[in-house]
């Protein structure tokens, strides 16, 4: 009589803090993605909202300064965030997702340590971004500081979302190199490096339907207690549905292939 041992599958389908750490040690160690998503939205801070004339002008409850920090953060969050999502290119490109298939691993829980491994990244881009601002005359009130780094951080859920979708939409290693002006082009479309009020009336209008605006415009709100905030929830909410749906789409059927 034969006896077949039945395998045991892992707990939550195999995903754990310690893969997720694992996950983590592997991307930072890519040093174009630490500069890209934890460094370049500190530098741009500096270099674009730090001088003296931003620190003395008031916008909202602080300065003009803290604002452009906000808008900095949010869109540090969405480099991050992508870039945590969209590393499933590169594992597509080496092999990998498809030596996966052969463990134990469920899919879900894939797809599970990818997205916190992006709102991780996106956390640390976001704080990075604060500190820089806290030591070189960025003004919030206090509870802004908190609110106002949690909104940046948690609305790019969004771009989690989308960085999924085109690593599995794209069939390239280099995806980040075509989605870094994407995400540069839509920050601008969607008022984040350019107020929409400055934009003209047509171009206020397009910048309200890109899934940019919704998050910077969420933000903000605890600075500047200014703008559409239910039109930009439901901005964040149907695209982070939309890029979700496209994930999940495209995820089958790249785990339907042999």
């Amino acid at each position: 009589m034969t006896v077949v041992a039945q395998r045991r599958l892992p707990r939550l389908g195999g995903f754990s803090a310690g893969l997720v750490a694992l996950e983590l040690r592997r991307l930072v160690r890519n040093r174009r993605t630490v500069v890209m998503t934890l460094v370049l939205p500190a530098v741009f801070y500096l270099a674009f909202g730090s001088s003296a004339d931003y620190r003395a002008e008031r916008a909202g409850d602080g300065n003009v300064a803290g604002f452009v920090l906000v808008s900095m953060a949010v869109y540090g969050a969405m480099l991050a965030t992508t870039s945590g999502g969209a590393v499933v290119a590169v594992e597509r490109a080496a092999g990998w997702s498809r030596q996966l298939r052969l463990t134990p691993l469920r899919p879900v829980a894939y797809i599970a340590v990818k997205l916190v491994l992006a709102m991780v990244l996106g956390a640390a881009s976001v704080a990075i971004a604060f500190v820089v601002g806290a030591v070189t005359g960025a003004q919030l009130p206090a509870a802004a500081w908190v609110e106002c780094g949690v909104l940046a951080w948690s609305c790019a859920l969004v771009f989690a979302a989308f960085g999924l979708f085109m690593g599995y939409l794209l069939p390239t290693e280099n995806v980040m190199q075509i989605l870094s002006p994407v995400l540069a082009v839509l920050s601008f479309a969607g008022g984040l490096f350019v107020p929409v009020n400055q934009l003209g009336d047509t171009f206020a209008t397009v910048a309200r339907f890109t899934p940019v605006y919704g998050v910077g415009e969420i933000a903000r709100y605890p600075l500047v207690h200014d703008g559409d905030l239910w039109p930009a929830a439901a901005n964040v909410l149907v695209w982070t549905a939309l890029f979700g749906w496209g994930a999940v789409w495209r995820f089958r059927r790249d785990t339907a292939r042999v």
